[in-house]
């Protein structure tokens, strides 16, 4: 069974700092590029962040450059995306993808999908 667990979420005042974690089980870890992907309420699903299949290709959504990192650690079969300056408008559930292949998937055609972690970000 394919597990991604997502987690880190919360309550932050605006200018905060949040972790989210994605635990993955039930894949190779190392041969999948891990997508991030948000959904705001009243608004459709849009992609984030994505890392390759090692910590050094990442790429972030015009609207979170500069403030979101991504990382992995493909020994302990986790992604990380490092939250910063956080804005209310980064309010919205959190998921976590994986996506078979070295690069990055820029689109919500991925393999597998997690369950998701809520960021709110107060004014």
């Amino acid at each position: 069974e394919v597990q991604l667990q997502a987690s880190g979420g919360g309550l932050v005042q605006a200018g905060g700092s949040l972790r989210l974690s994605c635990a993955v089980s039930g894949i190779t870890f190392d041969d999948y590029a891990i997508g991030w992907f948000r959904q705001a309420p009243g608004k459709e699903r849009e992609w984030v962040s994505c890392i390759g299949n090692d910590d050094t290709n990442t790429v972030n959504a015009d609207s979170v450059k500069g403030r979101f990192t991504l990382s992995r650690d493909n020994a302990m079969n986790t992604a990380y995306l490092q939250m910063n300056s956080l804005k209310p408008e980064d309010t919205a559930i959190y998921y976590c993808a994986a996506t078979l292949g070295r690069g990055c998937l820029l689109s919500f055609n991925y393999d597998y999908w997690g369950q998701g972690t809520q960021v709110t970000v107060s004014s």
